[in-house]
């Protein structure tokens, strides 16, 4: 892996793939160069009905150190460092945007733009000796960014703690909070990020594109807006194909076959 470029693509199964960011010795920074490689890899083929299902995981004992200090030195020019924060923020608002899940695999630390990383993913299964933490504010550079998407996953007072301290989160407690949705055992986390990407592979691509789509956009509406946009997307998704194999399956007791 080390003599790979950062953000890899990898097939981990037969409908998915796994972005590896490897460039541990830097703690798998997000530099400028690693989230265009990211970006590249999560777009890559991405309207395939081969791809159902995007696995983020990292190399080495830090899953993302977030952004490389070294590029946002006073050496650099403001113009630089607009490019690396708003490449930054088209990665994560993409993952959300994307048509398939993307599981973030973290074994390991995950920190400001790292942790930003895994609260961005629709779903993060984690190691037990995984940690999270936002300590910008720690060198004088506090995580707004990261605090974009760590107040949409936690309790305020629990991102607002971890933004004002610095002090981390243990996987026990970023799964109390939401920020994780499994816990498990180092030598348990690849086959539970299996199960999940090997469920997900059971559905219609279809019909998984168009529920993220609507639950993103609904989570920012009022309950009467959410309920009205969602009534009209569960009459469409009838009119698709595999809406009615679905339905059709389950009335004459056998499986389903999706189109796609």
């Amino acid at each position: 892996p080390l003599g790979l470029p950062a953000g890899v693509t990898r097939v981990c199964c037969g409908f998915g793939r796994n972005i590896v960011l490897n460039d541990p010795r830097k703690r798998n920074a997000l530099s400028l160069a690693m989230l265009q490689s990211l970006r590249a890899d999560l777009l890559h083929d991405v309207k395939s009905k081969d791809l159902r299902v995007i696995i983020i995981s990292a190399e080495g004992p830090v899953f993302c150190s977030g952004h490389d200090l070294k590029e946002l030195s006073s050496e650099d020019d403001v113009k630089h460092h607009s490019q690396v924060f708003e490449m930054c923020a088209e990665v994560m608002t993409l993952i959300q945007k994307l048509p398939v899940p993307v599981i973030a695999k973290v074994n390991g630390l995950a920190t400001a733009a790292g942790c930003q990383l895994v609260a961005s993913c629709d779903i993060a299964v984690a190691s037990e000796k995984s940690q999270f933490a936002t300590p910008g504010v720690n060198i004088g550079l506090f995580c707004s960014t990261p605090a974009v998407a760590l107040g949409r996953s936690l309790p305020r007072k629990v991102a607002l703690e971890m933004l004002f301290t610095g002090e981390p989160l243990s996987a026990q407690e970023a799964l109390m909070h939401g920020l994780v949705s499994k816990v498990v055992p180092e030598d348990k986390l690849e086959e539970e990020t299996m199960k999940i990407s090997r469920k997900i592979c059971e559905s219609s691509k279809s019909v998984l594109a168009l529920g993220k789509a609507t639950f993103y956009r609904q989570m920012a509406q009022d309950l009467d807006a959410a309920y009205k946009m969602t009534t009209q997307v569960m009459v469409d998704n009838l009119t698709l194909r595999d809406g009615q194999e679905g339905i059709e399956a389950f009335i004459q007791k056998r499986k389903p076959v999706w189109s796609h």
